[in-house]
């Protein structure tokens, strides 16, 4: 239907709803039953047992499941066992990480959860905005969140900022006057209030007339349906390292059989070797420590104030070339600030930022007191007096209750000494001709308590000073002759020019006994008094934040609704806008096709008086570029451009839930520096891996390399299937988990992102596998010939030496993993969890070599004290050649 052009009445008709006494319980039930809670429908979520099976579906999992039941068929159950105890693992690891991030999901949702003052049963009360229901009579006041949509019954001064539905940052005026026309855009639907808005002025009543999926912001969630997410770069790498794992496996396991039947080894023998060096070819560990090591950077992004809501999306940050980010709030602390007045003859600056009422006035560098100057401290007060902000504290913060401009008014004022509470003690306000968009100003009559009565009015500098006829130069009443006007403009460009948005206030005295009832009778023959220039000044924070991003190869976009001159200027502060960077504005843009956009993206820093529409196209463009796109949002239609970046990013405090579930990364504080902070998590996590698949893969090289060299030597076996196994999940499991939880080197953030195709064996990762896998088989090798050959009768005890070799030769090029260059680079306990994870796994060595029950079981013997020195002199060999190596051509 068409609300907006019917009358109230007809309105209330429809609906069959009564203004004066709202629906009675009875009422609300049958309707709530029929349309269900005032939500918006989410996708379909999967069972917990739905979602636990989901955690198996990974190709390396698969291929490990085949593994174990081969192991099974050969009764070899505990390899089988102990192989299914990993996946089990990695499984529960999986699901328990992804119900987390639902439930701090769902937690954040709770939190923002708007309340509605509703009219039931002819009594005022207040409820969650999920119950309401299609014909509800509701009230709204400045800093409420409407909670459905309505048409209005009643409008005082109200105006709604809309932004996060059509995309508009300036508040609109309502008014609850039909509008004819059925194709009226939404935009224009004065007479309306839609769900998810914000009221910044004034008061309101409207009766409900949609809820849940039929409103307008479910419309747009609806669409949101059918929308595809990307696969991170991380899920592609190891499905790609899968691949790689299974054929080297197959390969290795018909290598052995063959070449073990050739050297007179029975086949079931060399079958079950086989398939034991199959087995430690795949790091059965792997999934369980690359799901670990995302938990636990996702564990310290929720400290760090975000909320990751897909698990590998934190790595994908860690690639990240270009992030589009919204300039209010995030960029800016969305804390509208007064930092200059002028008024005819001077200008003062004002220090402090944000609403806490501190701060000095300066002329130059000398510091001021306001009320030497009759010009400067009637700008305040009557500033401070035309104004319906509160600026309250809560939990040491100080906000703004009402219209942020009028917020940094009042705040000024606050640090000039001055409080409404004593302002409204010495002046009456008798009538108020409020503020709209057509007259763009705002005027109050007040009364002294000598009887004085004044008009003071506050506007745009431009419409305001049309109606002033004399103005207050140091602190004397001039006529405003043509000299006193281009002085005014000229301050008024010149403010413009420092981006920063200026309020002109004017008074003039009027007859006690002068009944004015009319604006236009009000707003002219006024005096001006001066302008207030105010800015949202950038979060302290993310100029740092801007910088390490830039030194990290990775270019920050500023997105903006605000005009040109004040995204400039603020790029320009925080240094996101280069001396010959370009800044495109929303015409332009709008011009423009994805292919031209392409041609000239790269050079682009700034995007100002854009609508989140123009966000799709940016974020296509860069793309088009070979760009990994970070892309901030906050409303309903950022929602698309969210979902099709590679990672999107919505606000936590400000965003829609609209927004939030479309996005991979919620920030809790809306704030750039998260997102800054967020990138070097996703790069270290990505380290993490490399170094410990180096290590994984290393020690397994070694172990396939010492049972084949052997078999081509025609020695007996050095290892047998158990103590491969027992390697495979224990001393390579506990380290590798341990360099998941490595601190960031020094130059994380000093590097370019990687390609989003590097795979996982570049930057020379392939060579540091097969040379120290190599050397380490090696010698695992000579330990075994060495020992073999003295007592060929002792082979259980030679194996056992080989054994030990092997461990202990993993056990060292563990710290080496730790960085790209060499094991000297780093301070050997600076990680403190593998200095643990490398003793325990020593002391599960010494408990399998020399208790009698276990040596059993692993084929092991004791092994004396003297050949300890033999196995630690050739443990260290691979590690300690290769890095004395890389070291001397430093």
């Amino acid at each position: 239907m068409n609300w907006h052009e019917m009358r109230l009445e007809e309105v209330e008709k429809v609906m069959n709803s009564n203004s004066e006494t709202g629906l009675t319980e009875q009422e609300v039930n049958q309707r709530q039953q029929k349309s269900g809670l005032n939500e918006l429908d989410e996708a379909e979520r999967p069972s917990a047992f739905l979602l636990f099976l989901a955690q198996f579906k990974d190709f390396m999992v698969l291929i490990l499941l085949i593994a174990t039941f081969i192991s099974g068929l050969l009764g070899e159950y505990i390899d089988a066992i102990a192989i299914i105890a990993i996946v089990l693992i990695n499984g529960f690891l999986g699901y328990y990480q992804e119900r987390r991030a639902e439930r701090s999901m769902e937690a954040l949702k709770e939190l923002a959860a708007p309340q509605v003052h509703v009219l039931r049963n002819k009594q005022w009360c207040r409820i969650p905005s999920k119950e309401l229901v299609s014909g509800d009579i509701i009230q709204f006041v400045s800093g409420d969140r409407i909670g459905a949509d309505v048409r209005l019954l009643q409008s005082n001064s109200l105006e709604i900022e809309e932004s996060a539905l059509t995309g508009e940052s300036v508040p609109v005026m309502k008014d609850i006057n039909p509008i004819l026309g059925s194709k009226t855009a939404l935009g224009d639907k004065s007479n309306m209030a839609f769900m998810g808005t914000m009221v910044t002025r004034g008061s309101g009543t409207g009766i409900v007339i949609g809820t849940g999926m039929k409103t307008e912001m479910g419309k747009i969630a609806n669409l949101l349906q059918s929308q595809q997410t990307l696969e991170t770069p991380l899920q592609r790498r190891l499905e790609q390292l899968g691949k790689i794992l299974i054929g080297v496996a197959l390969i290795l396991t018909f290598l052995v059989v063959i070449v073990g039947v050739l050297q007179g080894h029975d086949l079931y023998s060399m079958f079950l070797a086989g398939v034991s060096l199959a087995v430690a070819a795949i790091p059965e560990g792997l999934p369980a420590i690359v799901t670990v090591a995302l938990s636990l950077g996702v564990q310290r992004m929720i400290k760090q104030k975000s909320i990751v809501r897909k698990l590998p999306a934190i790595e994908t940050l860690g690639c990240a070339s270009v992030i589009c980010s919204d300039k209010t709030g995030t960029l800016t602390q969305n804390k509208m600030t007064v930092t200059h007045l002028w008024t005819g003859g001077g200008t003062w600056n004002v220090t402090g930022t944000g609403y806490e009422p501190k701060g000095s006035f300066f002329d130059g560098d000398t510091e001021v007191d306001p009320t030497t100057s009759k010009s400067f401290y009637q700008l305040l007060t009557f500033g401070l007096l035309c104004n319906h902000a509160q600026i309250n504290e809560k939990d040491n913060q100080f906000i703004v209750d009402g219209d942020p401009t009028e917020g940094a008014l009042a705040v000024a004022a606050m640090k000039g000494k001055l409080s409404k509470h004593q302002l409204q003690e010495e002046f009456k306000i008798i009538k108020e001709f409020p503020f709209d968009s057509s007259r763009k100003m705002m005027s109050i009559i007040a009364s002294d308590k000598q009887g004085k009565q004044y008009v003071i009015t506050k506007g745009a500098p431009d419409v305001l000073l049309k109606q002033c006829d004399s103005i207050l130069w140091n602190d004397k009443k001039q006529l405003l002759n043509n000299n006193y006007r281009n002085e005014v403009e000229k301050s008024i460009a010149r403010l413009a020019n420092q981006a920063l948005r200026t309020i002109a206030i004017a008074y003039k005295p009027i007859p006690s006994n002068n009944k004015i009832s009319m604006e236009t009778e009000a707003e002219k023959d006024l005096v001006f008094i001066g302008l207030q220039g105010m800015i949202d000044p950038p979060r302290p924070e993310v100029k740092q934040a801007v910088k390490e991003c830039h030194e990290a190869g990775i270019k920050t976009i500023m997105i903006t609704g605000d005009h040109v001159n004040t995204a400039q200027a603020i790029a320009k502060q925080i240094n996101i806008l280069p001396e010959h960077g370009l800044v495109l504005d929303g015409s332009s843009l709008s011009s423009m096709s994805v292919e031209e956009l392409e041609e000239i993206v790269d050079d682009v820093y700034v995007f100002a008086r854009v609508s989140p529409e123009h966000k799709l196209k940016i974020v296509k463009a860069l793309q088009q570029q070979g760009h990994i796109v970070a892309m901030t949002g906050d409303g309903v239609n950022d929602a698309p451009a969210i979902k099709a970046a590679d990672i999107g990013i919505s606000m936590g405090i400000t965003g829609t839930d609209v927004a939030k579930e479309s996005s991979s990364l919620v920030l809790v504080d809306d704030n750039f520096a998260t997102i800054k902070a967020a990138i070097k998590e996703g790069r270290n996590i990505y380290e993490n891996i490399r170094k410990f698949i180096r290590y994984l893969l290393a020690s397994n090289v070694g172990e396939i390399l010492v049972m084949l060299f052997a078999m081509i030597l025609a020695l007996p076996l050095p290892l047998v299937p158990i103590q491969i196994l027992w390697v495979n999940l224990v001393t390579d499991g506990l380290p590798a988990m341990a360099l998941g939880l490595d601190q960031p080197e020094e130059n994380v953030m000093k590097r370019r992102p990687r390609s989003a195709t590097e795979g996982v064996f570049a930057r020379g990762l392939a060579w540091k596998v097969i040379s120290r896998g190599f050397l380490i088989g090696i010698v695992t090798l000579i330990a075994f010939i060495i020992t073999y050959s003295r007592n060929p009768n002792e082979l259980q005890y030679a194996q056992s030496i080989a054994f030990a070799t092997l461990v202990m030769a993993q056990l060292i090029h563990v710290f080496d993993c730790r960085s790209e260059r060499s094991i000297f680079e780093r301070k050997p306990f600076e990680n403190i969890y593998l200095v643990f994870a490398v003793l325990s796994s020593i002391l599960l060595l010494m408990v399998v070599i020399y208790l009698p029950s276990l040596q059993v079981i692993f084929h092991t013997s004791s092994i004396m004290l003297i050949d300890w020195l033999l196995i630690l002199g050739l443990s260290a060999i691979p590690t300690f050649l290769l890095a004395t190596t890389h070291f001397s051509r430093k």
